[in-house]
């Protein structure tokens, strides 16, 4: 048994955002927690939690109350994703709380969530991603084909410098990524993401011509200057632009990592390495996401099967015969 916490959830959320900032709190990982999470931590807590929780004290919230919460923003339309990253601020106190020894029972363990239904992602051929790069604009092509034949993310696409760019080797290096509120330079989303990604013949091309287009080899590759990252916001409504009037079906930067994985996939590269190229955590994100992709993942599992079938049939007559 302990005294009651005093602390309020609205105390112990602006600690935690002072913290996190700071450095001083940081995720499971052990890592800092990136700014562009703690803006959303943030909101979600101004908006989502406070209203309700602000002004009680943590050892007062019941895993009632946190269903409530749940089960009522639901029903103000949220869908089920939303839901939970509108929970995820709270769970994060209530574990740090636990942890401190603050509260002795989280109540945002076992609540009842909606599920999340994954929705499909779209993926381009091979020759529908070689007609996307060829639609949009000259200085714009070697940033979707790093997108579709590199597997970058946005912020690693903002980020990239020539000097992380090795043609005479094939490799890109990814180092950092790049967050637009707060102008500068931040981690990969997981220490997977520092990575070596080997460049394709189409890709190293494009880089090529868009390094002869730019006239230089220093800063940014895809700067509006040397110094100066692109502007996502301009450079897909050009895009879009021209994907219209050529009658293509305009694609997203995240929907470009989902065709990069299946081409990978369709190459013949093995899971590991993609993991690897993807820049993810695990391996099992990668399996999670992509597993159905991989070919011949149903025959193979049969003629296993049916091989271990077989041995076992051609052993049982023997072990018969000698007991």
């Amino acid at each position: 048994m302990r005294a009651p916490s005093a602390t309020t959830v609205r105390e112990a959320g602006e600690a935690w955002v002072a913290g996190a900032r700071e450095g001083t709190v940081r995720n499971r990982s052990g890592d800092r927690y990136k700014p562009s999470v703690i803006r959303g931590y943030e909101a979600s807590l101004r908006r989502r939690i406070l209203p309700d929780f602000g002004a009680r004290r943590l050892s007062d919230v019941r895993r009632s109350d946190v269903q409530d919460l749940a089960d009522r923003l639901l029903a103000e339309g949220l869908d089920p994703s939303s839901v939970r990253n509108a929970l995820m601020p709270l769970r994060v106190l209530f574990r740090r709380a636990v942890s401190r020894g603050e509260v002795a029972v989280n109540p945002c363990e076992r609540l009842q969530l909606p599920a999340v239904r994954g929705r499909r992602e779209r993926i381009a051929s091979p020759a529908e991603a070689a007609r996307l790069i060829a639609a949009v604009p000259a200085r714009d092509r070697a940033i979707w084909a790093a997108a579709l034949y590199g597997g970058l993310r946005r912020g690693e696409l903002m980020a990239l410098r020539w000097d992380d760019v090795d043609l005479e080797a094939s490799v890109i290096r990814v180092e950092r990524s790049w967050d637009p509120k707060e102008r500068s330079d931040v981690g990969t989303k997981s220490r997977g993401g520092r990575r070596r990604v080997p460049m394709a013949a189409s890709l190293r091309r494009h880089l090529l011509e868009h390094r002869l287009l730019a006239g230089s080899a220093e800063g940014f590759v895809f700067g509006r200057t040397p110094s100066l990252p692109f502007d996502y916001s301009s450079t897909r409504a050009r895009a879009i632009r021209s994907w219209r009037l050529a009658g293509l079906e305009p694609i997203g930067l995240h929907e470009c990592r989902h065709t990069y994985a299946s081409l990978m996939i369709a190459a013949g590269v093995n899971a590991k390495a993609l993991s690897t190229y993807m820049g993810h955590a695990s391996i099992a994100i990668t399996l999670d996401r992509y597993g159905h992709l991989m070919p011949g993942n149903e025959s193979e599992a049969a003629k296993l099967l049916d091989a271990f079938l077989a041995r076992s049939e051609d052993a049982a007559p023997i072990e018969h015969a000698t007991t």
